[in-house]
């Protein structure tokens, strides 16, 4: 889950400090972010994030998950109208594309915001490990969703939706530890294969 300067960019100054949220988390996590390094980022007086986020560090972190797994249900969407004939191990790439673009144009220094804060929060913080468990099933529904529309029997398309989510994640992580889009490619190549013949009528 990614996100672009210009999607923060037209939103209003508590879209913006949720957008900044997710940015900031992507690349430094949870522990390391602090709400004035949040409105800072956002271009927002620091006396509206208590004015805006009553529950504090929490509820604004626990938004910014959520901001992340819409933006990646979103992008299925988008992946999806421009395929001229969608494919499971299409989709997949389109998935896994969106993350080599952004390294090889950009650098390494941002990873998914849900798995930061999973990594940083899911023992601290019990309202932060379900926002972002949400923020996954926000994810792999639309994905699911696709996998049916393609042919895949429904009985699967959530466990591979699942394992496409996981190997994605999985190789975000690796790629930024050997800053290298090596991983990424090698998921995609190596799943597109199954995830196709998942699917009759590809």
């Amino acid at each position: 889950m990614a996100g672009s300067a210009k999607a923060g960019a037209e939103r209003g100054p508590r879209e913006r400090m949720v957008f900044s949220a997710a940015q900031l988390i992507r690349r430094h996590g949870v522990d390391a972010t602090g709400m004035r390094d949040v409105a800072a980022h956002a271009g927002a007086p620091r006396g509206s994030l208590q004015h805006y986020f009553p529950g504090g560090k929490e509820q604004l972190v626990g938004e910014a998950l959520r901001w992340a797994g819409r933006y990646a249900a979103d992008r299925v969407a988008r992946f999806l109208a421009a395929m001229e004939r969608p494919t499971p191990s299409g989709l997949f790439d389109a998935m896994v594309g969106q993350w080599t673009d952004e390294y090889e144009r950009a650098g390494f220094a941002a990873g998914c915001p849900v798995a930061a804060a999973t990594v940083d929060c899911a023992e601290s913080s019990e309202a932060t490990r379900k926002a972002a468990a949400d923020a996954f099933a926000t994810w792999i529904r639309p994905v699911a969703d696709a996998l049916t529309g393609m042919g895949v029997p429904e009985a699967r398309s959530e466990p591979l939706a699942t394992l496409m989510i996981s190997a994605l994640e999985g190789a975000i992580v690796v790629a930024r530890a050997e800053r290298d889009v090596r991983a990424l490619t090698t998921v995609a190549r190596e799943l597109g294969p199954l995830l196709d013949a998942a699917a009759p009528r590809v």
